[in-house]
Formats: structure tokens, sequence, C-alpha cells
């Protein structure tokens, strides 16, 4: 402080014409102490000072540079702000002296603890530690920073805190002992502590006693420094500490200063000479008194005041490591930066009332507030100072490093910095090479109450603990998570389904009846397998076409029957493959159509084998003109015109079409035709139901003809099996999913076509192939066999 005035003083283009004083008080230590000097300063002056004009001005003491603590700090600034008093601090960091409306006049060069709180949940987001422990000291630095960084972790989602425990002051063993044994105790590997170096020193003691080690400390800028902890025998638990530290500056020319530093051997009453002295015997060992009479010496010989400070190793000439004297430094130059402003103020173009000016004889310390808001300067170190609405200045943190050397030497080292500007906001910048980590790996510790769940599951907070506490739950099917340590799983989109492992949405398998599975291969096979047959068949009686047998079978109907069947077998291959709208409008009317037209063709081969039974009985020739050859092809093709009509009805107002259903499988996309309209598929199933019943009610009627109208039976017994399949097809449609419901209608279409081929033509083929002396006139009258 002495030095920045002398500065001042001799600098002519900061406060020209002005010089500046200073008292200094001693708080020892003691808030009752710091409270009455800095009242002293501002009120009980011991001499009247006079100003050149010669009249009674305002105190000199314009402004306070202190206090070093932050409990005192808050009591002076309460009263001091009330007079609005300026103060400015250099080591007072609690975030509660930011509050303007308790503290209108307090200022301070080093950053508020809601800043260092912030750093440190930075230093933490840097290296994943999310389990910490805080320790904090019982008085409002260390309680204020516990709130804040209780606030600011939870606001953050950083992480959160193992435990949170308060310092003792003095040597509570046992409070202490509780303490350790927590940390002791605790998963947490990082244990972050705002207190002083005094409790600092007690709770080691606990530590080492109770061996505690593999702990990753943080300290708070209150004992980053400390060197009374950086001994070789708390090395082992303290190296590899991470720090916040006040901004290290560098101030040219103190060192000339301090040399120039001269014990008064003559007026040694006052408190700074009496200092002087104190460190000038202590330094060289002498003695600038000799001793009263009677007493025995002691103390080495007497002092000349010709020793030389360049020639002695002392800390006090160490200045590499300038932190809170760089902040008295900086207060200083504020308070003078404020009165040089306030000096250069226009009259007529000042901020108070009718645009005057403050002067210096009639200055109000709420004048001085008023412009020390307004500072704005660079110091020669490079460091800009201002202060924002709450009188804190621009932040700016030193991270260090205690550093264990091989050689047993102990280093605290700088390895980044953390500071705020007014264009990148805060900043965080850590050279992780330069960190010295005191485990056997070398490397940064882990710190988490949980391990990281991976993609493909999700947190669960465990019940009654902190949000870092938690369990992996697997993404359930559907979902996924493709991010580490997610909260929630995210639904897969429609066409899309989670992979096995839960991390990443894949398409949907697509399921449809294809001609490439086995059952597609099976079922266009047989298809394949009945049209040839039918071919064959067609062939024999084409072939045969002028037996009895075939003639007497009416020809002409068994071709078309033939041909019908064939069509049956050939619509099922529409049912098999990928749906299309052509496919699926197509399969209902051609297997519609081509049933139609089988059944149209039993039902009148029926009503003819009835029609000949009458005629065979007398009277009854006239039944045969109403069945002819015109009246049966006029009678199939209404009959499947009735059915075509239905068909193209259902296709125009309600066609079928391809349809994804999603419902059967989660997992899978069900290619399928929708029927579009149910109404027009259950006429045109039930109009062949219909046809398809009347053949057999006709056919069983006449089933008991004699042996030379035996094809009524045959009619009956394929009847019987098409109506069983086709009974026996509509629950089992209604209950099969997806692909399989194709193949339930594929299988009905096959089963049914093969009884009619196999009821009807297959006795017939036996006698044309197997049995050619049965197919004569005589043997179809009845005649040609022996009974």
């Amino acid at each position: 402080m002495a030095f920045a005035i002398n500065e001042i003083n001799r600098n002519s283009n900061l406060l020209p014409n002005v010089t500046l004083g200073y008292s200094l008080y001693d708080n020892c230590v003691k808030l009752g102490i710091g409270f009455r000097a800095a009242l002293s300063l501002v009120n009980g002056q011991e001499e009247e000072f006079m100003f050149d004009k010669g009249c009674v001005g305002a105190p000199p003491v314009l402004g306070i540079v202190g206090d070093s603590s932050s409990t005192r700090s808050i009591a002076i600034s309460t009263v001091l702000g009330l007079y609005r008093v300026p103060m400015v601090s250099y080591f007072a960091t609690c975030s509660c002296l930011s509050d303007r409306q308790k503290f209108p006049s307090f200022f301070r060069t080093i950053p508020s603890d809601a800043f260092q709180v912030r750093a440190m949940i930075q230093i933490l987001k840097r290296f994943s530690w999310t389990w910490a422990g805080l320790l904090v000291s019982d008085d409002d630095y260390g309680l204020h920073a516990a709130r804040s960084f209780q606030a600011d972790l939870a606001q953050s989602g950083g992480g959160c805190l193992a435990y949170l425990e308060v310092l003792p002051w003095g040597n509570d063993r046992a409070e202490l002992r509780r303490i350790v044994d927590v940390m002791k105790k605790s998963t947490a590997g990082v244990v972050i502590v705002f207190a002083h170096e005094s409790h600092m020193i007690s709770l080691m003691k606990e530590v080492m006693r109770q061996n505690v080690t593999g702990r990753q400390w943080i300290a708070s800028e209150a004992w980053t420094a400390a060197a009374v902890l950086q001994t070789p025998d708390l090395m082992p638990y303290l190296g590899g500490t991470l720090g916040i530290a006040i901004r290290r500056g560098e101030i040219p020319s103190l060192k000339d200063f301090l040399l120039r530093i001269h014990p008064d051997l003559h007026h040694n009453n006052s408190y700074s000479n009496n200092m002087i002295n104190q460190f000038w015997e202590h330094t060289f060992q002498c003695r600038l008194t000799p001793p009263l009479a009677g007493w025995v010496e002691s103390g080495g010989a007497l002092c000349t005041g010709e020793e030389d400070l360049e020639n002695v190793e002392t800390e006090f000439l160490d200045l590499s490591n300038l932190r809170p004297e760089y902040n008295v430094y900086k207060a200083v130059y504020a308070l003078a930066h404020a009165l040089d402003d306030m000096l250069q103020c226009v009259p007529g173009r000042g901020p108070f009332n009718r645009r005057s000016c403050a002067t210096l004889q009639r200055l109000e310390p709420w004048q001085l507030v008023y412009y020390l808001q307004k500072v704005n300067f660079t110091t020669p170190f490079g460091d800009q100072v201002s202060f924002d609405e709450n009188g804190d200045a621009l932040p700016i943190y030193d991270i260090m490093n205690w550093q264990w050397l091989p050689d047993g030497k102990i280093k605290v080292q700088t390895v980044g910095a953390v500071k705020k500007s007014v264009i990148k906001g805060e900043e965080l910048t850590i050279d992780e090479d330069k960190i010295f980590w005191n485990f056997e790996s070398k490397e940064p510790p882990r710190s988490v109450c949980s391990q990281s769940c991976s993609p493909g599951f999700r947190k669960a907070r465990k019940k009654g603990q902190p949000e870092c506490c938690f369990d992996c739950i697997p993404c359930s099917e559907g979902k996924i998570s493709n991010n580490t340590d997610a909260m929630e799983c995210t639904s897969c989109p429609d066409d899309f389904w989670s992979a096995p492992q839960r991390d990443q949405c894949v398409p949907k398998k697509i399921e449809f009846l294809s001609y490439h599975e086995p059952l597609g291969i099976c079922l266009k096979t047989t298809s394949l397998l009945g049209t040839s047959i039918c071919t064959v068949v067609l062939g024999i009686f084409i072939y045969h076409r002028s037996t009895p047998l075939v003639r007497a079978n009416n020809s002409e109907l068994s071709f078309l029957l033939l041909i019908s069947l064939k069509l049956c077998f050939l619509c099922s291959l529409l049912f098999i493959g990928r749906p299309r709208l052509w496919t699926c409008q197509l399969r209902h009317a051609a297997f519609g159509i081509s049933f139609v037209l089988c059944v149209s063709c039993i039902l009148v081969k029926t009503l003819v084998v009835l029609a000949v039974f009458k005629a065979s009985k007398p009277g009854g020739g006239a039944s045969l003109k109403w069945f002819g050859a015109m009246q049966q092809r006029g009678t199939v093709l209404a009959l499947t015109s009735i059915q075509a009509a239905i068909c193209t009805l259902w296709l125009v107002t309600s066609s079928p079409a391809p349809h994804k259903n999603t419902q059967y499988h989660n997992d899978k996309i069900v290619y399928e035709c929708v029927v579009g309209s149910t109404i027009g598929f259950a006429v045109s199933l039930g109009y062949i139901g219909l046809l398809a019943i009347l053949s057999f009610l006709l056919a069983f009627l006449v089933k008991n003809l004699p042996d030379n109208f035996n094809e009524a039976k045959l009619i009956t017994f394929s009847m019987l099996i098409f109506c069983a399949v086709w009974v026996a097809f509509v629950p089992a449609y209604i209950s099969s999913p997806g692909k399989y419901a194709d193949a339930v209608e594929v299988f009905a279409i096959l089963a049914s076509s093969f009884g009619l081929l196999v009821a009807l033509f297959g006795p017939k083929c036996y006698i044309i192939l197997l049995r050619p002396e049965r197919n004569t006139k005589k043997a179809i009258m009845g005649r040609g066999i022996t009974p």
C-alpha cells in the first residue's frame, strides 16, 4: 500500500498537485479491534488537517482499503455504508457482500465466492467428477460458500454432494474425528474445502492420524498458497491438490522500494517504525537498541544500520508470487483513479445536482462512491480493473497444483486460469499435461456415485439418495437412448424399431407371404401342381371326349368346370408375394368369380341330373327342354355375372388396397391387403356359399338315384368337402395374424379346389384310364356289368 501511494504521488499524470497519505491499523485478527480501527479512521482524528486555502475541510480519510476477512468486512461495511464511505477489500470473498442494498459503498478487487464456486464447478465438470464432499469453515466465508455451492451445483446439473460438513473453530478433536470418519467412509474421491489455513492445519492432523489417502483435494483461495501446509509430512495426503488462487501479478519497481526500507534509529516510537525495526532485527540477527542495565545480553550484536538487504535471503523480497499484495495494489489505484476522475470534472457538466461537480474541499464520501463505481483502468501487468453494479471486480483466478517433485521438493505450479470477460463470459483453461496427480495411475481419479449409463439405458434415481446416485435401466422395446447417461428413452418412429442393444432405431422387418420362404414355396408348388393336374385331366377328357363316360356327364360343363378349377388354382398365386394395389384388387375379384364359375357349373350339372331323372319317368320328358345346352350356358353365365357385378361394385366403392399393419407385431411391418369394404367381401363370399349350399342340397336330394345316375353322389361328396373347408376357413382366417391370414385363405382355395377336382374327376379318370371296359354305354346304363 505504501509503495502504491508513493508511486501515485510521483506520477504526474495521475492526481497532479495532490499528495496522498495513509494511516495503518492492525485488526489483530479480531472483529472488535478491526471495527474500532475503521471507525477511528473515519471519525476520531487526533489532528486537525488544514487545506492550502486555510479552511477546515472534510476528513482526510476518503476511503478504506480492507478488510481481509469477510466477517469483519460485513460488520465494518454495514456501518460505513450508512455514511457511504467507500471501502475496497482485497481479500473478502463472501458472495453476500455483493448485496448493494446492504453494502452500498463496498467494493473489492478479489472475486466473490460466487465466481469461485462456479470456477470449482467448472473444474468438477472438466474432469467428470460428479460426486464430491464439501468442507467449510464455521463463519460467513464458509457458510455462504456452502449455500452458493449447493445452489449452483444443483442448477448446473454438474454433480452432487456426498456430504457437507462444517469445520469447528479450535482443535475440537471429537468433531474433527467424526468429520474425517465421514470422509473415510464416503465413496466420494474429491474433497472441496472452503476454509482458512488454521482450519486445515487441525483437519490435516486428524487426516494423518486416520491415514485417509486417495483423495483429490480442491482448495479455496484461502489456503491454496498456505506454505504451512506444504510440508513433506502432508504431501502424501495433499499432493496433487488443485486450488483456486488469487490472480498473481507483477508490480514493477516494488523490489527497489523494499530495498530502500531502513530502520529509524532515532524515532522508533511509531507503530510502522516498530514493525520495520523488528523486521530488521529478525533478518540480520542483531539488536537496534542496547540492553537495559542488569539484563543479560541476548540476540547478537548491535545493529549498525548499515546492513544491506541485498546480501540476505528473505521471503520478504520474494516478489514472484504476489497475490493478495497485487489486490492491495489494485485497490489503492482504484481509489486514486476515482479521485482523479472526480477532480477532472468540468463545472456545469458534473453528474450531481444542477450538473455540479464535487470539490476536494467539500467532498462527500458518496460522491467518491459514484466515481469509484465507474473506474476502468489497466494495471502495468495488463489486467483490467473495473467494478460491476455490485462492486465486484472483473473476476479472474489462477488454477494451482501442488506438485511433489521426485527430489522431494514441493512446488505450487500454475496450471490454468478461470476468468470472466465481457465478450466471452466465464472461461476455464487448464493445461492437464502440467498437473501432478497423486495417484498410482498418474491420471485424474474417478469420483462418481454411480457409473455412467451406456447408450441403450436410462437413469433411474435411487430412492432417498441424490440424483447422482442412480440405477441404469434398459430401454423398453421400441425405445432407445443413444447418449451416455440419458434421462429418458425416446420412442422410435413408426416405421422403425429399437435394435437389440437399444442404442439406435433400425427399420422394422417387413413381413408378407413371400414366394421365397418355405410356406410360400409350398403353397406356390401346390397351386402349380393343382393347375397341372387340371390341365392333365382336361387333356384326358378332351382326348376321350367321344367315349360314353365323358359324353354322358355333359362334356361341355365338365370342360368349363376344369377350366374354372384351373383358374381357382392360379388365383391362389395372387395371395403370395408383396401386396400391391393391382394384386389386392385382382385377388379377391379373381377368387370370387372363379369359384362362382366353378360352383355354377356344379349347380347346373346337379340340375341336369335331376332333370334327367325326372325325364326317365312317364310324362317327365318335358323337363329336359328347360335344361338344354343353351339354358345350361345361360344359367352359368347369369350366375357368374351376378358375382362379377358384386366384385365390380366392391372395387368401385371401396376397393381392397395394400396396408402397413403394425398392430400384429411391434418390431415388424406386416404388409397385407385390407378388404376395403367388409360388406363387399361378405357378400362375395356369401354368394359363393349360397350357391355351394344350394348345390349340396340338390345333390343330396338325388344321391340315392339308381346307379346309372351316380354322379349325384360325387357332387354331394365334393360339395360336402367344399362347404366343410370354407366353414372352417372363416374362424381360422379371422384369428390368423398377418401373412398367415393370406396363407389360410390360399390353403382354403387349394383344399376346396383339390376336393372338387378329386371328388368329381378322380373316379372318372380311374375308369377312363384303368377300367376302360366300364367306359361303355351298356355299363353306364347299368346293363353291361354283372352284379
